[in-house]
């Protein structure tokens, strides 16, 4: 949702036709969403955890602790709206829904798992610098 202070973004159709990938240093270049996505606090999580395979909404929720229902559920919707996420739903009572990553999301959730492998690995090192963990001699 943009408001009316936000900067007006280029149609994907316009960005491709001026050139073939994106450009996440260009303003209004439509990366820059994507990017928001995969790398907020809960995108990262979130696309970690579906690496797993298929999970209903519950078991999201669970999986990842501290996530609200409201920020699980933008952050699915941003993700599937972006290619990443599939969401299949089932016509049953109570309604069941299953989340699961399509191959692009495979593909990114593998980038971003690196990343969380590696400040996980070299978190002690990183709380040193930040002076709440005295560094070994």
């Amino acid at each position: 949702m943009t408001t009316p202070e936000d900067p007006p973004r280029l149609r994907l159709a316009e960005v491709l036709a001026m050139e073939q990938k994106g450009n996440l240093f260009a303003e209004q270049c439509p990366s820059r969403d994507v990017l928001k996505h995969v790398t907020s606090r809960w995108g990262v999580l979130v696309l970690v955890a579906l690496r797993s395979g298929t999970h209903r909404f519950s078991e999201l929720r669970r999986k990842v602790d501290g996530v609200s229902e409201r920020m699980l559920a933008q952050t699915l919707q941003w993700l599937e709206a972006d290619g990443f996420v599939a969401r299949k739903s089932y016509p049953i009572v109570p309604p069941h829904v299953e989340y699961s990553l399509t191959p692009l999301g495979l593909e990114v959730s593998a980038k971003v798992e690196a990343l969380a492998d590696w400040i996980e690995y070299n978190l002690p090192q990183i709380l040193a610098a930040q002076g709440k963990i005295p560094i070994d001699p």
